[in-house]
């Protein structure tokens, strides 16, 4: 099966039962003996799963309303019919002809499926240690594409997205001291990476000396670099 030997290495990962992947591609206008649904039903499970845990360990400061909203970003059918088309998905879809017409192979309702399907069949076939693999990877990058694309003069989500392409990291603030009365306070804040201090910021609130330190931290790297 040549188209599936292909996917295998799009998705990088290597079925052992073809006919799962086969049916992971399959849409119901098809009216094939077996289609994705079924599979797009666990696959989903298995996504949430590991998309929840990423962001758990990844975001140690955030709060489950900020992790939840992160988390529909990243799993949503805009952001995963778009993972799909970046693996250009679309071209192994085994559709029937009403769908083949009206453009299902570029729908992000049937591209999003797919790729739940997808993970729903790799599940069955490595287990969940291959299923999280190809999730984590499928997280990080639609992480990194919509911090960037809502990081405006945000330095702690730069630094983030910065620190997260090193692996598991965890990235802490701490307010290790504030001056002045109550209504006039200065806030001092310590950015630590693993436990280690990268920079130190102050400012009126915490929020700004946050982001005071994430600045001085990310000049501090990137000097390292150049």
């Amino acid at each position: 099966m040549r188209a599936e030997a292909e996917l295998n290495g799009i998705i990088a990962y290597t079925f052992q039962n073809e006919q799962l992947l086969k049916t992971a591609l399959t849409h119901s206008s098809s009216h094939a003996t077996q289609n994705y649904e079924r599979l797009e039903f666990l696959g989903d499970a298995v996504l949430e799963l590991c998309t929840s845990e990423y962001l758990y360990r990844h975001f140690p400061e955030s709060q489950e309303g900020s992790l939840t909203r992160l988390r529909a970003q990243i799993v949503c059918e805009t952001s995963l019919a778009s993972w799909a088309r970046r693996r250009k998905l679309g071209a192994y879809l085994i559709l029937g002809k009403s769908e083949e017409m009206s453009g299902g192979r570029e729908k992000n309702s049937i591209l999003c499926d797919v790729v739940e399907a997808i993970i729903g069949a790799v599940y069955l076939d490595g287990g969940f240690p291959q299923a999280r693999e190809m999730v984590m990877a499928l997280v990080e990058e639609n992480l990194s594409l919509i911090l960037r694309e809502s990081v405006s003069g945000d330095a702690k989500s730069e630094l983030q997205i910065l620190l997260q392409k090193n692996g598991n990291v965890r990235l802490e603030y701490e307010t290790y001291r504030q001056e002045g009365p109550p209504h006039a306070a200065i806030f001092y804040v310590h950015v630590k990476l693993n436990g280690k201090v990268l920079a130190s910021g102050e400012g009126k609130s915490k929020k700004q000396a946050e982001q005071a330190a994430a600045a001085k931290a990310l000049a501090g790297l990137q000097k390292k670099r150049n």
